[in-house]
């Protein structure tokens, strides 16, 4: 696979990334090498090799489901800095000015 800068600038618009032009060629350099890598391992002989689901011999240890106890909403409330009668109230996170837009005010 070639990495080409057409696909260096879908990948960016894909990610939402800007990239100067000498950025763009590092990123071309360091690309296509992990390619050429992963490529490499394609010339490995894998005939009668197992698939490996994990790393390493370590195996999930499943248990049945318990219902337990659980702190009433009042409880939980409690110790809100803030709250209502149902919820915890929080600090709004994105300014009404960026709602719906990305940094390219799309």
């Amino acid at each position: 696979m070639k990495v080409d800068n057409d696909l260096i600038e879908k990948l960016a618009h894909l990610a939402r990334l800007e990239f100067s032009e000498q950025e763009k060629v590092g990123l071309q350099k360091d690309l296509q090498s992990m390619i050429a890598f992963v490529e490499k391992l394609n010339e490995v002989n894998t005939d009668g090799v197992k698939p490996l689901l994990h790393m390493g011999n370590a195996v999930n240890v499943f248990r049945e489901d318990e219902v337990k106890g659980s702190v009433t909403r009042q409880d939980a409330l409690k110790n809100a800095p803030v709250a209502d009668e149902a919820f915890f109230k929080v600090p709004k996170v994105i300014p009404p000015a960026l709602k719906g837009a990305n940094k390219h005010g799309k």
